[in-house]
């Protein structure tokens, strides 16, 4: 409580101050005017909403006319991760081809609506995607969270030692005599452990299946026979070793062997038109002014036949140049249905794995294949005297219900003539 004095010096300066008058209208006023109202400091420190982006569906496209299904090989991106527009996203696998999809828009995996290896069909959903710009630090990998927890793990290490530290050691000593006879039936075992038993069984893929069904079906359908010869490869090595730096240089084409072999088949396939032919209803033969030549090509994931169009109307630099750029979308998975569709005719070029005689299978509805081996220097007969010359050996598989064996000798032979003397197919129509 205040004291008396204090109490009465503030009476008296309250007393001696002088009022000080208003006018009556600005109290009016200031009785009128409404009170002024504060905007309460919670409503700056209120999170903001972030902006909504639209979801969009990402489906399986049109893989071809006649394939209406694939296996879902892998996503590129996991939920939670940003994808650009026009990145892969995820990879298809069909019977022939891998079909790659990828982002229509720019934004953030939400979902991924089926797991690798599910059979998917042309339509449908498989992934989700919010649109939206790529965030700054971008998305944070799930991993990264589960780091601390593992940082705890030593922990109960550490507290490992202490239970062997309060363990007698007495015990541990104990009757050490009778464990000793026992341990060499145990080394025994371990000697005979020494060698790997493992086993590992791994789903066949589309294409392997597919693979598989049509060279069945090649055995099952048509009536093969297969007939061989042998070619002296010295004069088109010599022709080889003479233009193929030219060539290179100035057209940027390596010259090798198939393209030789695909101009002699063109030209052979003329005489003798049948071996270019092909069955059509078990009751039908189709002749074709044309040679289409599925060319062999082995991938990571199986046997592609990328066609050459038009053969015959090509030069031989002409045919390399297309089979190199078809072998090179086959290895990088590039290749489309349109490459692998129609073919006449078949050359398999084993030899550039070392093969030195094979039976090739045909390839169906085609009526025959030609096989190529490894070159080997072998001694024959030229004039009357021995003498080492690279020889090789051709492999043609025909079908015998369209095509004769007079027919399919006489085609072999005629491309063997054309290999000997690559001259003589300037000459030819």
């Amino acid at each position: 409580m205040l004291s008396r004095s204090v109490r009465r010096s503030a009476l008296r300066a309250a007393a001696s101050a002088k009022a000080v008058k208003v006018p009556q209208r600005t109290l009016s006023a200031l009785v009128a005017s409404k009170p002024t109202q504060f905007v309460p400091v919670s409503a700056f420190s209120a999170p903001i909403t972030p902006k909504r982006f639209a979801s969009q569906s990402i489906k399986v496209p049109e893989l071809a006319e006649s394939i209406t299904e694939g296996t879902l090989a892998s996503f590129n991106k996991e939920v939670g991760e940003y994808v650009a527009q026009d990145e892969l996203l995820a990879t298809i696998e069909t019977d022939k081809i891998d079909v790659e999809v990828n982002a229509p828009v720019g934004g953030t995996v939400k979902e991924l609506l089926v797991a690798p290896e599910d059979t998917v069909e042309v339509g449908q959903e498989i992934a989700v995607i919010e649109e939206g710009d790529a965030p700054e630090g971008g998305a944070a990998p799930k991993k990264e969270e589960s780091a601390p927890k593992e940082e705890a793990a030593p922990k109960k290490e550490e507290a490992a030692p202490k239970k062997e530290e309060s363990a007698p050691a007495p015990k541990k000593e104990a009757a050490p005599k009778k464990e000793a006879p026992k341990s060499e039936p145990a080394q025994q075992t371990s000697s005979l452990g020494a060698f790997s038993r493992h086993e590992e069984r791994v789903k066949m893929n589309r294409m392997r299946l597919r693979i598989a069904e049509r060279l069945k079906e090649s055995q099952n359908t048509a009536a093969s026979l297969t007939t061989f010869n042998e070619v002296d490869m010295t004069n088109l090595l010599n022709m080889r070793k003479k233009y193929k730096d030219e060539f290179l240089e100035k057209k940027g084409i390596k010259l090798g062997f198939m393209g030789a072999f695909s101009k002699a088949v063109t030209l052979a396939a003329k005489e003798v038109p049948a071996v270019n032919a092909a069955i059509e209803n078990g009751d039908t033969i189709v002749f074709r002014d044309y040679v289409d030549i599925s060319v062999a090509v082995a991938t990571p994931k199986g046997l592609v036949t990328p066609v050459v169009r038009n053969a015959e109307s090509r030069s031989i630099l002409g045919i390399e140049a297309e089979i190199a750029s078809l072998g090179k979308k086959a290895r990088d998975g590039k290749l489309t249905l349109e490459d692998m569709a129609g073919g006449t005719f078949t050359i398999s070029n084993g030899g550039v794995f070392g093969s030195l005689f094979g039976t090739p299978i045909i390839n169906m509805p085609q009526t025959a294949v030609l096989g190529m081996h490894g070159v080997k220097q072998r001694p024959v007969t030229v004039n009357g005297q021995v003498e080492s010359r690279p020889m090789q050996y051709l492999a043609l598989t025909y079908d015998h219900r369209c095509v004769d064996g007079r027919e399919a000798v006489t085609f072999l032979k005629t491309v063997c003539e054309l290999i000997e003397d690559p001259e003589k197919m300037l000459l030819m129509d």
